[in-house]
């Protein structure tokens, strides 16, 4: 038998916690300018007064939703006058939801359960912030998908004219935008844009050098030595680099890892990492199938399907007569999902000027990988 086979009991992994997408890294590289930025907007919230709206916007894995994080854990350990609330708007996507989440962490309960209404609940979280004499700051990730269900203006009027119904009470929004065909400015309407008036600010793409030093300090802390060596690494950098995407390379790390595990080695190889990759590199469609309702479920499994059939760009009209054999929708209900899944980067919607103008569908995925995430998450 070999040497090097590991046995039953043994782990590629020093701290496997490190290469989890939600994981929040204590040396966080790169992204200084933004966050001392980002402190500087919500400075005047630590000194009682209300912070300065933000927009944290640029392309996904780019670092602004960690930034927030590092800041709001440094705002935590440093004082309870400015109370910081993160809400992920992929899953939080109604009013009621992002203030059910803002209540339960002022007042450190989740709100009834029912018979409760949205007024109820805001002048409770006011009432708290009036007599603990404290700001609240809610950073709102992914805010594009609020615009989806047109929650945008309900959540940001209710936030930011909360001191009309309840004088003294001041808040701060910092939004986070991954959709860079979105300026979130411009989307809200005039009543809000009054009071919002944000200050952007951007997250460029990581460089090459960038995502090695990221993903090489991730290895050191995840892994045990040698297990990636330098050429390995290179070529998980050169794919994620080929997605945009620095998510991408750290669940390929995850994932070649185990797989190098599951073969009992000691080292990942390269075939690790190309079997790795034909699942992350699909890691933004998997996200993004986990937030849509059973009725958007169905309507991309039948665009899925009628895909797989036709490899061209599909008229809408055409599909939305195959999606509604199996899917009972509206046509006005229906083109608001597919503006979504546009809006989303699951499908792109262009436009044909011909007799009129013709609404044309494409996926942005391969339709057997879409149908089988979505078999994933309908299981």
């Amino acid at each position: 038998m070999r040497k090097d086979l590991l046995m039953w009991d043994e782990t590629l992994f020093r701290d496997q916690e490190v290469f989890e997408i939600d994981h929040v890294p204590e040396q966080f590289n790169h992204r200084d300018a933004q966050i001392r930025e980002l402190a500087f907007q919500i400075r005047p919230g630590l000194q009682g007064g209300r912070p300065l709206n933000t927009i944290c916007r640029g392309l996904p894995g780019t670092g602004k939703t960690t930034s927030v994080k590092k800041v709001f854990a440094e705002i935590e350990e440093t004082t309870k006058r400015l109370i910081p609330v993160y809400v992920n708007c992929q899953i939080d996507n109604t009013k009621f939801a992002i203030f059910s989440q803002i209540y339960q962490r002022v007042t450190g309960r989740l709100p009834p359960a029912s018979g409760t209404s949205f007024k109820q609940v805001f002048d409770i979280i006011a009432r708290v912030l009036l007599r603990e004499e404290q700001v609240l700051l809610v950073a709102l990730d992914d805010a594009n998908y609020l615009l989806y269900e047109n929650e945008i203006n309900r959540v940001l009027y209710s936030l930011l004219r909360s001191h009309e119904a309840h004088p003294g009470v001041r808040i701060g929004v910092i939004a986070i935008v991954s959709d860079m065909a979105v300026t979130l400015q411009s989307e809200v309407d005039a009543r809000v844009a009054s009071v919002f008036r944000p200050t952007e600010i951007y997250f460029p793409p990581y460089s090459e050098d960038e995502v090695y030093g990221i993903l090489e300090e991730r290895v050191l802390q995840g892994l045990y030595p040698n297990v990636l060596q330098p050429e390995m690494l290179d070529l998980v950098v050169e794919q994620t680099m080929k997605n945009g995407d620095l998510r991408v390379g750290i669940d390929l790390i995850k994932r070649a890892t185990l797989n190098a595990e599951k073969e009992a080695r000691r080292a990942v190889e390269q075939e690790d990492i190309c079997k790795a990759y034909e699942v992350s590199r699909y890691l933004h469609l998997a996200f993004s199938l986990q937030t849509l309702k059973e009725e958007e479920k169905g309507v991309l499994a039948r665009i899925a399907e009628m895909s797989a059939r036709n490899d061209q760009e599909m008229k809408a009209g055409d599909v939305y007569r195959f999606v509604k054999e199996q899917v009972k929708i509206s046509y006005t209900r229906y083109y608001e999902i597919i503006k979504k899944f546009d809006a989303m980067r699951l499908l792109n919607l262009n436009y044909r000027q011909g007799r009129g103008r013709t609404r044309l569908i494409s996926l942005r995925y391969d339709p057997e990988r879409v149908l089988e995430h979505l078999r994933t998450t309908l299981s």
